[in-house]
Order: structure tokens, then C-alpha cells, then sequence
């Protein structure tokens, strides 16, 4: 789901006027939603009024505790786990489920409507990164299965599921969010009804157990999107090391926005929006920022150690322009006119892609 300007051609009122707004939101310093040692935190356009195209969580879940049964009317989920292990159990429009654990680099995705719930799986808290594909979306707007069933009157309830009233006595009357108790078996268990019917594509994808997508002197990339993962139709996922001085070089996506979260470092996030419009952002780990659909950017490692930054984009395909390739892909005496220089110049700019520089990235001039 791209952001709504670009597909009714209408101007954003936020990245309308004469300087950009700010894109970043230090989500992980927000205070979000707490139930014991649990908590998910939440950006969306009300906290980030750029973000229209994208929406993020971060959600960390004490052992034993369940984020319970619930779907989303609104947006797709697309997850990766920071830390610890989680177990899901999702359930299509067909009545096909799958019951997954993941663990540390492992992502899932599900789609609009499925509904699923997240457990903590072990003796270990967990935390993971939830992105989905609408910044309108808010994780606190969710359809949950306590709050449903415990605004149905028993007499529906009792029609419903043929049983007595009185079975669901003591049933919560509100939404309990994040049910709490022992954490589940290591043995995978079976559903109610026995022997699962598996969906025809799967929910999980092991991102980081895969070799990179690219391997550069100032970092690595892993990317999926999906040609990779079949179910993820809506977002695509990358995980972006960047050695300390690495930059991914300036570029622009132009079927997404971008959504990045900071897993650790710390990185300067440039970001132009044409007519002199310039800005520049630090984000430290825990930081969010956001690049709009077209716009163009760049990702630079300014911290004395390595960083690694979380990205999302709303569509299943992947696309990108990098400046070095779009100027390496016009004759020289094209540029030549453009700057008002001579043709001998731009004969010393890179010919070959450059994606990720690094910090010695000054490179010997190439012969005329």
C-alpha cells in the first residue's frame, strides 16, 4: 500500500511546504503500551506525520506472556525477531493454519485479515520488530479475540459454539492485550481439530540464515522480498550492516517508501525533497525514520563500531536507482552540459555500481 499522494497525484500537506519534515521518532524512548514486563510501542502517523505509507512496532514479550488472538482489518504484518525465540499460529480466510518458532533473524509474514497471535517461546524474554504496510495502521486498534467475545452476549456465545452459557463465566469482558502464563511446551502442539491443514505457502522465512544479497568493503545487505518469500506480496525486508564510515550510497526508491529501524548505532540519514529542500537526521539505535516514496536518501555509519539498521518498504518488489548508476548510465558529454564542466571530468566518475561505499571510498581517478 503506497503512500496515498502518489497514487491520487495530490500534494501531502506535510512534505508541501517550503522545508522537510522532521523523519525520525525515537520509538524505543516512547512509553507505548507496559503490562507487566511486556510492552509494544508504536509508530505511526501520529507519532511520525510522515510515515503515511508505512507503520512500525516494537514489541518485546516476557516469558509465558501471549500477545493473544487477534487480526488486523487494515494492514498486513511483516516481523523480525531482534531477540529470543517466538512461536505463531496463524489461520487463513480458508481455515488453513501453521504453527511456526523462529528464532533471532527469522521474519514472518501475514496477510491482511489472518488472524494469529505471538507467544514467548522459552525461559528468555523475546523482542521483535513488527512493520506493516499502512502508517494509519495503530497495533492498539487491533480486532482481538477477548475483547470480541467479551462484548457478545452468552446467549449468541452459547448458539454460537453450541454449548452451555455458563461456559463462558469468568470469560475477560475487555481486551486483555497480553495474556500471561506458563510458557508453552518445546514440543510443537497440535490444534484442537487434530491434524493441521498447512496453508499452500508458508508464514516464515529464515532472513539471516541465508547467505547476503551483497557483500560490499563497507557492509552487507540481505534482502527479501517476494520472489524470495512467496506470502510477503506487500513488503519487502532488509537487514543493512554498515562498517563504521560504510554509506549506502544516495538513491531513491520509486514504487516505496522506506522504514528503518535501528537495531545498533548509530547512522546519519540523509534526505532531499527537490526544490532546495535538504535534511539530515541522526538515529540511534531504537530510532525510526522514514523516507517517502521517490525521495531521495541516503544511510551512513557514524558510529566508531558497526551498525545494523531494520528496513522495510510497502511492495513486494524490490526497486531502486542509485545515483552513481544513473549518472554512469548517460554519455559523458550529457553530463557535461548538465554541470557546465568538461567531458574529461565525469570520465573520472565510478562506471561500475557502487551501493554500499566505504569509509575510504575516495577512489584513483579513471583514465580518460
Amino acid at each position: 500500500m503506497s503512500d496515498t499522494s502518489f497514487l491520487n497525484n495530490a500534494p501531502d500537506p506535510d512534505l508541501d511546504g517550503k522545508e522537510l519534515p522532521a523523519f525520525k521518532f525515537e520509538l524505543e524512548k516512547s512509553t507505548g503500551k507496559v503490562i507487566g514486563g511486556s510492552y509494544g510501542k508504536e509508530a505511526t502517523v501520529k507519532q511520525l506525520p510522515i510515515s503515511k505509507g508505512i507503520a512500525g512496532v516494537s514489541m518485546r514479550l516476557e516469558p509465558g506472556a501471549m500477545r493473544e488472538l487477534h487480526w488486523h482489518a487494515t494492514a498486513a504484518e511483516w516481523a523480525f525477531v531482534v531477540e529470543g525465540r517466538v512461536r505463531t499460529t496463524v489461520i487463513d480466510p480458508r481455515g488453513n493454519s501453521e504453527t511456526n518458532d523462529f528464532d533471532v533473524g527469522d521474519i514472518w509474514y501475514f496477510p491482511r485479515g489472518h488472524g494469529h497471535m505471538l507467544e514467548c517461546l522459552g525461559h528468555a524474554p523475546c523482542h521483535f520488530i513488527l512493520i506493516f504496510d499502512n502508517g494509519y495502521f495503530s497495533e492498539f486498534g487491533t480486532f482481538s479475540i477477548t475483547d470480541w467475545i467479551g462484548h457478545v452476549p452468552k446467549a449468541l456465545l452459547a448458539k454460537n459454539f453450541g454449548l452451555p452459557e455458563s461456559v463462558f463465566d469468568g470469560f475477560p469482558n475487555e481486551e486483555v492485550y497480553f495474556a500471561r502464563l506458563s510458557p508453552p511446551p518445546e514440543a510443537m502442539p497440535s490444534n484442537l481439530r487434530g491434524a493441521r491443514r498447512q496453508p499452500p505457502e508458508t508464514h516464515k522465512y529464515q532472513m539471516l540464515a541465508q547467505k547476503p544479497h551483497s557483500v560490499h568493503a563497507g557492509g552487507r545487505e540481505w534482502r527479501v522480498d517476494s520472489e524470495r518469500f512467496p506470502i510477503s506480496r506487500t513488503i519487502t525486508g532488509v537487514v543493512l550492516d554498515l562498517e563504521p564510515g560504510g554509506l549506502r550510497e544516495l538513491h531513491w526508491h520509486p514504487t516505496a517508501s522506506e522504514w528503518q529501524y535501528v537495531i545498533y548505532g548509530q547512522v546519519s540519514v540523509t534526505l532531499f525533497g527537490s526544490h532546495g529542500r535538504y535534511r539530515m537526521e541522526r538515529l540511534d539505535a531504537g530510532d525510526v525514520g522514514y523516507i517517502p516514496q521517490g525521495y531521495g536518501h541516503s544511510i551512513e555509519n557514524i558510529g566508531e563500531g558497526p551498525c545494523r539498521v531494520l528496513i522495510g518498504f510497502n511492495t513486494g518488489h524490490y526497486a531502486a536507482t542509485d545515483l552513481s548508476t544513473w549518472m554512469a548510465g548517460n554519455p559523458s558529454d550529457v553530463l557535461a552540459t548538465n554541470f557546465g564542466k568538461p567531458e574529461s571530468l565525469f570520465r573520472k566518475f565510478p562506471t561500475e555500481p557502487i551501493f554500499i561505499a566505504d569509509k575510504n571510498a575516495t577512489r584513483k581517478e579513471n583514465k580518460p
